[in-house]
């Protein structure tokens, strides 16, 4: 299977801590995918976005890093790829760097608009001051 890689950068007019938490706190998170989330907050737990993204997570470091096993309910069964989230906070604006290594390749333009479209755009909206 062809895979391709992802990267994109971010910058939220919040703390790390604020970007981090919406990611990895189920609630903050349900409300941000407007569905249910169950997310672990340890290495090894696992997630489960709305029974449609799964995955776990493999590094945790609070307000700096989190790396996981990602993958969408129609991906190819045992598929996962590999997202990682790094946070550097300056003057009170978080930078986030994100790439996704393992995206089956027809699956990749919907995957790159997707994190716009669903995380990104509304994290903003959420973690605006």
């Amino acid at each position: 299977m062809e895979t391709k890689n992802l990267r994109q950068t971010v910058t939220f007019n919040a703390k790390a801590r604020a970007v981090y938490e919406l990611l990895m706190d189920a609630k903050k998170h349900s409300v941000l995918a407007g569905d249910e989330a169950k997310i672990s907050s340890r290495v090894g737990g696992k997630f489960d976005i709305g029974g449609y993204i799964q995955g776990s997570n493999l590094e945790l470091v609070p307000d700096q890093k989190i790396v996981q096993t990602w993958r969408y309910e129609d991906w190819p069964k045992g598929h996962y790829s590999t997202a990682t989230f790094v946070f550097k906070e300056e003057n009170g604006k978080t930078k986030m760097t994100f790439t996704q290594v393992g995206i089956p390749a027809q699956f990749y333009e919907d995957i790159k608009q997707g994190w716009i479209d669903y995380y990104w755009t509304p994290m903003k909206e959420m973690l605006k001051k």
